[in-house]
């Protein structure tokens, strides 16, 4: 295949520019800073003993043995989790529980990555989530880390509906 004269000239053009304004900008300074992972610490402070409050639900991150506990509701259709939370010092956050519905019970792990460049905190959900901001640099109101509050809004909500959803097992198996 052969490459016509003007777009020869034109990519010659090209891959002699792009090392040039990139020179240019590492020159002035004007490199983006490299996001680099939190923490396991850093992650730990963050969720630790903290209730991540969801549009359909949440999930509590407990100190006491790094539990996690969730309850959902969506559209009616409710669920709940028990398991464990880990961080790693690659930025990661895993929630791996065993989620129980009306129709039975299976293993997840759902993990969330976290990058920050400055003060500023991304997140996604791995592996192949959007980046998006996590907590501004100066914090705002809407960040999503707002949703992480102290208080335990999980825990007596998942024991209810676990013993709701345990006694329609045991009715179906006994009846």
């Amino acid at each position: 295949m052969r490459i016509g004269p003007k777009l020869y000239g034109a990519a010659l053009a090209l891959s002699l520019c792009l090392p040039m304004a990139a020179h240019g900008a590492e020159a002035a300074g004007k490199k983006a800073p490299a996001p680099t992972p939190l923490s396991a610490y850093e992650l730990y402070r963050l969720y630790g003993d903290k209730t991540w409050i969801w549009n359909t639900g949440g999930g509590r991150f407990s100190d006491d043995g790094r539990r996690f506990v969730a309850w959902v509701n969506d559209k009616g259709k409710q669920s709940f989790a028990e398991g464990r939370w880990v961080v790693d010092d690659l930025g990661q956050l895993c929630m791996r529980a065993t989620w129980t519905n009306a129709e039975g019970a299976a293993r997840a792990s759902t993990c969330f990555g976290h990058r920050k460049i400055g003060s500023t905190i991304y997140q996604r959900r791995q592996p192949d989530g959007k980046w998006y901001v996590f907590r501004h640099g100066s914090g705002r109101e809407d960040d999503e880390v707002s949703k992480l509050v102290p208080m335990d809004t999980v825990s007596a909500k998942a024991h209810d509906l676990k013993q709701i959803l345990l006694g329609q097992e045991v009715t179906r198996k006994g009846g």
